[in-house]
């Protein structure tokens, strides 16, 4: 099996957050049979994080066996792979497995391939792996990077704004209390607001992803919500004291989903450009498995889309630079 059929094959596993039961028996018995010791770990129901090594690793790969809906089927044309999971993660996974296959068979040991359930809906399968005893020193996570080191990623931070009013006929407006023109005004402000900026990561952003409320159009509103998601350079605590100032007493707030922004280190002595990654990876749940890298081909531009797909020769060229960075950072430790 080359690497174009191994991601064929991975990709054609439907695994939606949440249904990864398959996909990760898949690749608990690729690399058992492959020669590698594989542990699983379960998760919920069938889910279960898959670690795959030889010896004691130092340094390991990870990255994430689930996706985003709708399921996309595999194609390809002689340039590139199409498909949901094409360049997040499976496409990565793919790189990462044949790195590690190189290695074995140049008679490197102490590598570890970590591939985990759930990162695309709150990373339980990273928080359940971080309570597995090892010794590594550098974990190498894998997103699609557009192929370039990340030196740091930005956290992340969900809340719910939800407003309440009064209802009465639309008629008689001053009889009511309006929930969605309340939320609108914190809607507004929000907006309006300057928001941490890093030297490093950029500035804050968000994203006002949905507005709820309100039962017909002569009807005032007695209750309106927004969720909104939040990409944190300063960390979220900070960041929700902020929000909870700027709402004031004017909403309840729910505070969901967060991490802390990630300064990951980078391989010298390779010809790897930087960037920073704007989004979120299971890395701040990880913080048992030594230092984070973060590296992969394709782009975060593509994941998530109808049109996701990554490059043939991405996906070939990351099996040499995984393998490089594995064979410096051992020798540096």
């Amino acid at each position: 099996m080359n690497i174009f059929q191994f991601t064929r094959e991975l990709m054609e596993i439907e695994s939606i957050s949440w249904n990864e039961g398959a996909a990760g028996r898949w690749l608990r018995d690729y690399l058992t049979d492959a020669g590698f010791e594989v542990t699983t770990q379960p998760v919920s129901d069938d889910r279960i994080n898959v670690f795959a090594r030889t010896g004691e690793p130092r340094v390991s790969f990870s990255s994430h066996i689930d996706t985003v809906p709708p399921f996309i089927g595999f194609s390809e044309d002689d340039a590139n792979i199409y498909g949901r999971g094409a360049c997040d993660a499976k496409g990565v996974i793919a790189a990462q497995v044949f790195a590690a296959k190189k290695l074995k068979d140049e008679g490197v040991t102490d590598i570890g391939m970590l591939y985990l359930v759930g990162e695309e809906d709150g990373s339980d399968g990273a928080k359940a792996a971080n309570t597995l005893p090892n010794s590594n020193r550098f974990m190498i996570n894998g997103e699609p990077t557009e192929s370039r080191q990340a030196v740091a990623t930005k956290g992340a931070l969900r809340v719910v704004i939800e407003t309440k009013g009064r209802t009465a006929h639309s008629a008689y407006p001053e009889l009511g209390e309006s929930a969605i023109e309340k939320l609108l005004d914190i809607l507004d402000d929000i907006r309006k607001t300057n928001w941490p900026v890093d030297a490093e990561l950029g500035p804050t952003t968000y994203n006002i992803g949905t507005i709820t409320g309100g039962f017909k159009a002569n009807v005032v509103p007695d209750r309106a919500a927004s969720e909104l998601m939040f990409r944190a350079v300063a960390h979220p605590d900070e960041l929700f004291k902020i929000i909870t100032g700027v709402v004031g007493g004017r909403a309840e707030i729910k505070r969901g989903f967060s991490t802390a922004p990630i300064h990951a280190r980078t391989v010298t002595g390779m010809d790897i450009p930087t960037t920073v990654a704007r989004f979120t990876t299971d890395l701040p749940w990880l913080t048992n498995w030594g230092t984070p890298l973060l590296f992969g081909p394709g782009s975060i531009h593509d994941a998530h889309t109808a049109h996701e797909y990554i490059r043939k020769q991405d996906l070939f060229d990351a099996v040499d630079t995984y393998a490089q960075m594995a064979r410096t950072l051992l020798a540096q430790d």
